[in-house]
């Protein structure tokens, strides 16, 4: 049959008529179509309290409809300055239902950095613990502020979570959403300076869980344990990838090795996602006979994970471990286990949708095997830093032909088949005689020293190089540590400019909550310290 020009044209226009329309759904729709049709299943549980899908799903739309009830609503942000539980659980899920912004605060934050957090957010509504309302005698809160709310009764000025969700509709509230509206802002941890609140926007975070779904293997039917608090984006991989599947949550208040290795057996978890020294210290604390079969898929991320600790724990659990580098702005990539072996220092490929490159101080790229600043794009990428254009500007690189790329900060290589190494830090380099010294590289070979648990190599002035590096070592066992011994044996396995001036014993290394050292702090405390 011959089609005229004129059929074909009314031909494709009857096909565009009757194409059906439909909006893809946001986070709120996606749980609360769970509370439909998973209802009956385990959705969460927290020192022996469990929820259904059903029970959650209603006591987020219950909440959701208070906080409406009272003028917070779309756009609106709320603190959320909570330890580990349901209620931190139902207040991020129940504002996020309302359409406002939630603002998770990082527990381990001086009371200073906390209020100016909360002032730069310009908060309507502070959702708090009962363990947390003592911090907020000593600051002053910000003149937005218009609604606190506690888990449990306080002071007459504090609403129960309880309280406000009362008598309210389970059903989901209508607020509309568009894709761009934000969804949560979370404050850097302040490892370079000054933090910023890192936005992130509806459509963004959920493609972003979509895509670490996939890359870190979770499914309907995974039971994720979340031992870190649920202010980090480490939590929020586990907890947004599990609840985007219909899963199941287990939530720890607080991590502790033996409690976690328990928990694998009792709960059958099959996901977590947790920090290198996390995974440290459940290798320590393993039993013979410890079942830690059912664990499906494992990730490691917030500081490097060293090649050791690697090999220790692909021995530990059959499931192996995926590292994760990555940064809350949206930089992503993973080493499957499946390639692990012959590339234990890697960090892996880019996520599914994204793409980086490696390049030098002229933002030009860097061949295979150069070292250089990893940047990146992709649709997981941040919109921008909350109201700090400065920062945004700092953060993107815009190639020659007019695309823009996100600054990592970090120094990587990609090698051949490319994977990607992580070199150092950007900041922590250290810049010694005119030559770039990379500290990763020398803590990779101490910590292959047995006198030595943990460690971190900063820069110190000599008077010889300009900047010399220096080991702060954490000793296995400080009664038996041989500073001396160490120092000598690192140097004789280091490259002649990368060796050390001195290893000093120190008791702990200051971390942030996701695992990462702070070596601002650490320069700052060994400030005074001096070498030809």
């Amino acid at each position: 049959m011959t089609v005229g020009r004129r059929d074909a044209a009314l031909f494709y226009t009857v096909l565009v008529m009757s194409t059906f329309e439909s909006q893809a759904p946001l986070l709120p729709q996606i749980l609360a179509l769970h509370g439909r049709w998973r209802g009956d299943r385990e959705a969460v549980c927290c020192e022996g309290q469990r929820l259904s899908w059903r029970e959650l799903v209603a006591a987020n739309h219950r909440l959701a409809h208070g906080l409406i009830a009272v003028g917070i609503g779309p756009g609106d942000r709320v603190g959320i300055v909570m330890s580990n539980g349901l209620p931190m659980l139902q207040a991020l899920l129940g504002s996020i239902a309302a359409g406002a912004v939630v603002v998770p605060i990082n527990l381990s934050v001086s009371n200073d950095a906390m209020q100016s957090m909360l002032e730069d957010a310009g908060i309507r509504a502070l959702v708090a613990t009962e363990d947390q309302l003592p911090r907020f005698q000593g600051i002053t809160l910000p003149d937005s502020l218009v609604l606190k709310l506690c888990d449990i009764p306080a002071d007459a000025d504090w609403q129960t979570l309880a309280e406000l969700a009362a008598g309210q509709a389970e059903q989901l509230p209508e607020v509309a959403l568009a894709d761009a509206a934000l969804i949560n802002i979370i404050y850097s941890s302040g490892t370079t300076g000054q933090p910023k609140g890192i936005a992130h926007s509806h459509r963004g975070r959920l493609d972003w869980a979509y895509d670490l779904a996939i890359a870190l293997r979770y499914h309907s039917a995974a039971r994720t344990l979340l031992t870190i608090g649920l202010y980090s984006n480490i939590s929020w991989v586990g907890m947004l990838c599990t609840l985007l599947g219909g899963g199941s949550l287990v939530i720890h208040r607080r991590f502790e090795p033996r409690s976690f290795i328990d928990t694998v057996k009792a709960e059958r978890v099959t996901h977590t996602a947790m920090v290198p020294i996390q995974f440290q210290r459940v290798i320590e604390a393993l039993e013979p006979g410890d079942d830690v079969s059912s664990m499906q898929a494992m990730m490691s991320c917030g500081s490097p994970l060293h090649e050791q600790l690697k090999r220790d724990i692909f021995s530990a659990f059959p499931c192996g471990i995926i590292e994760l580098y990555g940064l809350t702005e949206g930089i992503i990539t993973t080493l499957d286990p499946e390639d692990a072996d012959g590339r234990w220092a890697s960090v892996g490929k880019p996520l599914l949708g994204t793409d980086i490159r490696i390049v030098d101080d002229a933002g030009q790229p860097v061949a295979a095997g150069g070292s250089g600043e990893i940047v990146s794009r992709g649709r997981i990428t941040m919109p921008g830093y909350w109201q700090r254009e400065d920062a945004n500007a700092e953060a993107r690189l815009v190639d020659d032909y007019g695309v823009e790329w996100l600054r990592s900060g970090d120094i990587g290589k990609l090698d051949e088949e490319g994977f990607l190494y992580i070199v150092d830090r950007k900041k922590d380099m250290i810049l010694s005689g005119g030559q770039n010294i990379y500290p990763q590289d020398i803590e990779a070979v101490l910590v292959r020293h047995a006198q030595v648990n943990d460690v971190a190599v900063i820069g110190a002035v000599s008077s010889r190089w300009g900047e010399t590096p220096v080991a702060l070592a954490v000793p296995d066992d400080p009664e038996q540590f041989d500073a001396a011994a160490v120092l000598d044996w690192a140097n004789r396995q280091l490259g002649r400019q990368q060796r050390l001036a001195d290893v000093v014993a120190v008791a702990e290394l200051p971390r942030n909550p996701n695992g990462k050292i702070l070596k601002r702090e650490l320069r700052s405390q060994f400030s005074d310290l001096r070498y030809d």
